[in-house]
């Protein structure tokens, strides 16, 4: 009885063990019918920050949603791997997907938990299991959820290496502040890179993997210290570090320094060698220091090539798809264009006189937050905001205070005096208390007030050869305006415009020393415009002059002249092969620069006369990468079929075969860079003479003193600047391209230039130097008083006769003047008209 009784139990117990196995069976079954596959995690390719880097390979801007940069795992050092297997599943490398004695533990906290009223708490999962959730399952606290994890852990652990899942996770892991991946934790935490983690750092990190903001740095110091030496207890328990290394990184700070802006960093031993008094006062401190400086010297350039990379690839590549971007950008001439054009625009806007402080705040207290809470410009490091506390002598004012880790402000006020003396422009009793205002440091607790200038301007330095865009300055402050004037602002470029117009005609039979007259000339205008009678800038006509004088002098009148004779059709098309504009409206006013265009081009345009005719493809990006290090752009498309030869057996040297179109002959080309030359000798720009290197360039200043012009170029620098306000208006009487921009020029290029020698222009073959009577353009003896020598092309030669382009007398014939007649030559103001 006892036996049946025995057997009946058993054999109910085995029927309820078979459908309750069953059931299981067929529940897990339904459960792994819903789970995703994991051969996606084959083709994974996460949110990658794309980064650009100066032609050096600074960086000098990143562009992600996520910081995330990917690191294959050999590239990973073997201490920050042992804090993560130290802090998650220290069985990683012998289990099979599962830790099963670790469920066992989390199933009965779970348990615990449930029956408490808490819910599932989670726990006990792998590091396998954690790639299975990351990456393939919502992130819910189910029984059904956490089934399909263990499935799909043990289907991964068959399909990838140990070595492999452990690069998925380290690479895709929250770190916190932005962070994902080990290698965006080093940047953003400590401003390093994996390979120069210690370990309390790598602890650290690897103890962020339970929750960010659980141990935030600032916030909850002691809790994320207490964690971290947790980590590091486990990695001596394991093995990975010695008890000694263990108690070393136990007693060290947290050590955060967060990652908030690159410094652009210059070395010193590039500034090696007498770079003169100007280079060494002006600069020498500035980049002694940059290192330790946050700086955005080259925001205006970044922002330029991101707005380039997204045209190309759209908003998904540029901010996840980690392309490398090689940039043009030179960071020392950087920052020297960036000090020169703040110089001139500063320099302009204390001449006008000070226009009142930002704001007025109470100082009788606490005055630290409230001035701290002031927004300043972020990226005009040299400054600071203050605040006026008495007025007596050199102004007592106090600092700005810094803001503290937490996003408070550190305790202590600090003060400083303002220097009288530097206060002349502003007026001795400009200021009041209260008053905040900007500040520059001078030396100890001595500083200069400043103000953020109205006038704006840009700078843009370009190599002539290649097109490749060396520095660019888009205006005063990118944290105050985003909008760069260099490549957006389209502004007429006034008698800048001029070369252009000269270098048809000298490639259209005219010579540098042809004659045009300068005098009155009334033009009728279509639409119903009425006459136009242009002038000259002095409001006087000079009589026949060569073309050279046109140019050095920037004479209005001769200019239309000249457009007048040869036809605006043919100079519009100069005007569009030089990439000026791309449809320029034959009109006779345009010759004098009054048609819009941007600097970026107008550098492009200048950049064909200095490489001797050839068209320029401005680029501020040398090469793009995508994430696997493939080229997908390069800016540089010349052929060299013989640059990779299998061997060297002796053969010559390859030669690059230059694919640019000639828009320009080479000898009109030389030709018109001589007569720049000329406007810096002695013309316009003679405030250029003090770079010491020969330089052609051209000012430029429209109507109303609206806008200031300078193009320039040596050998193998082209640079342009120019001046005005965003909203036009008088730049004030005298304020020309000459009187503004060519200061700035001058600033960068005596810098720029400091380090090379002299370099002539060279001469192309075939051309002639013959010298001229530098007033009349006839043949003159060399050496005698006013004479030059001019460049003339095979089958040109100086005029032995005194013909004015454009005037004929009575009988048909080309008009023919005595060079000596002083009326007609020197002053002009006959009847020749």
């Amino acid at each position: 009885m006892f036996l049946r009784l025995v057997g009946y139990i058993f054999g109910i117990g085995t029927v309820l063990f078979l459908a309750l196995a069953g059931a299981l069976a067929w529940y897990i079954s339904e459960i792994s019918a819903d789970v995703p596959s994991y051969e996606v995690l084959n083709s994974y390719a996460p949110p990658i920050m794309t980064r650009v880097h100066a032609s050096d390979g600074q960086l000098i801007a990143e562009y992600a949603r996520e910081r995330r940069m990917y690191l294959p795992i050999q590239a990973i050092p073997e201490r920050l791997k042992a804090a993560f297997l130290s802090a998650e599943d220290k069985n990683f490398y012998s289990h099979s997907g599962l830790d099963y004695i670790g469920l066992l533990r989390a199933g009965i906290n779970n348990v615990e938990s449930f029956l408490a009223g808490g819910g599932i708490a989670g726990g006990g999962s792998t590091i396998t299991q954690q790639v299975a959730k990351n990456f393939l399952l919502t992130p819910d606290q189910t029984v059904e959820r956490k089934i399909q994890e263990a499935i799909l852990a043990l289907r991964i652990e068959t399909a990838f290496t140990k070595d492999q899942i452990l690069e998925l996770y380290m690479n895709d892991s929250n770190l916190g502040m932005g962070a994902y991946g080990v290698a965006a934790g080093a940047l953003i935490y400590f401003n390093k890179s994996v390979q120069e983690l210690t370990i309390a750092e790598c602890a650290y990190l690897a103890a962020l993997l339970r929750g960010p903001s659980n141990y935030h740095p600032f916030r909850f110091e002691a809790r994320a210290i207490e964690r971290r030496n947790w980590v590091i207890d486990r990695m001596v328990e394991n093995g990975y570090v010695t008890p000694d290394e263990g108690a070393a990184a136990k007693a060290e700070p947290l050590g955060v320094q967060p990652r908030v802006e690159r410094p652009m960093v210059f070395n010193a031993v590039d500034f090696d060698g007498d770079f003169g008094p100007v280079f060494q006062e002006s600069y020498g401190e500035t980049i002694a220091t940059l290192g330790g400086i946050p700086t955005r010297a080259a925001d205006y350039f970044a922002e330029e090539v991101r707005r380039d990379l997204l045209a190309r690839y759209g908003e998904d590549q540029l901010y996840g798809g980690g392309l490398s971007v090689r940039t043009s950008l030179d960071p020392n001439l950087q920052i020297m264009a960036r000090k020169a054009l703040m110089d001139g625009l500063i320099a302009y806007d204390e001449n006008a006189g000070w226009r009142g402080p930002i704001q007025n705040i109470d100082v009788t207290g606490d005055w630290g937050p409230t001035l701290g809470g002031i927004p300043m410009l972020s990226d005009v490091f040299e400054w600071r905001l203050a605040v006026v506390l008495d007025t007596e002598g050199d102004d007592t004012i106090g600092l700005q205070p810094a803001r503290d880790p937490a996003g408070g402000f550190v305790a202590d006020r600090v003060t400083a005096r303002l220097s009288a003396a530097e206060m002349d422009w502003a007026g001795r009793n400009a200021l009041n208390v209260g008053d905040v205002v900007y500040v520059e440091h001078m030396e100890g607790d001595m500083y200069r007030l400043r103000q953020k200038p109205e006038i704006e301007g840009a700078l843009v330095a370009m190599n002539p050869q290649t097109g490749r865009v060396l520095a660019m300055v888009g205006g005063f402050s990118f944290s105050a305006s985003q909008f760069n004037r260099a490549t957006q602002a389209q502004r007429q470029p006034g008698s800048s415009f001029k070369p252009f117009v000269y270098a048809a005609a000298l490639d259209n039979g005219y010579t540098p020393s042809s004659v045009i007259m300068d005098a009155p000339i009334e033009i009728e205008q279509e639409g119903g415009l009425g006459i136009w009678r242009p002038e000259n800038y002095a409001q006087q006509f000079y009589g026949p002059s060569t073309l050279r004088t046109g140019i050095e002098q920037s004479r209005n009148v001769m200019t239309v002249r000249l457009a007048q004779d040869m036809g605006m059709p043919l100079v519009a098309e100069y005007a569009e092969r030089f990439g000026i504009y791309d449809d320029m409206p034959p009109l006779l006013a345009m010759s004098l620069g009054s048609g819009e265009t941007t600097v970026l081009r107008m550098v492009a345009g200048y950049s064909v006369l200095a490489n001797g005719g050839r068209a320029v493809t401005p680029t501020l990006i040398d090469r793009i990468q995508d994430r696997y290090g493939n080229t997908i752009f390069e800016h540089d498309d010349r052929v060299c079929p013989d640059c990779a030869p299998a061997a060297w057996t002796g053969q010559d040297e390859p030669t690059i075969i230059d694919n640019r179109a000639q828009v320009l002959d080479p000898m009109t080309a030389y030709q018109i860079t001589s007569m720049m030359e000329g406007v810096v000798q002695r013309g316009t720009a003679t405030v250029v003479r003090s770079v010491n290197h020969p330089i052609a360039g051209k000012t430029g200043t429209t109507n109303d003193y609206y806008d200031a012009w300078f193009i320039g170029y040596s050998t193998d620098l082209v640079v342009g600047v120019y001046m005005g306000f965003d909203t036009p208006r008088n730049l004030g009487t005298g304020n020309t391209g000459g009187v503004l921009a060519a200061p700035v020029f001058t600033e960068f290029m005596e810098v720029a230039l400091a380090d090379t020698p002299p370099v002539e222009f060279p001469v192309p073959p075939g051309m002639q130097l013959i010298p001229i009577n530098r007033a009349t353009g006839l043949m003159a003896t060399a050496g005698a008083d006013g004479t030059i020598l001019e460049a003339f092309k095979p089958g040109t030669s100086p005029p032995t006769n005194f013909s004015i382009i454009g005037f004929v007398d009575a009988a048909g014939q080309p008009l023919i003047v005595d060079p000596n007649a002083d009326r007609a030559v020197g002053l002009g103001q006959g009847g020749l008209y």
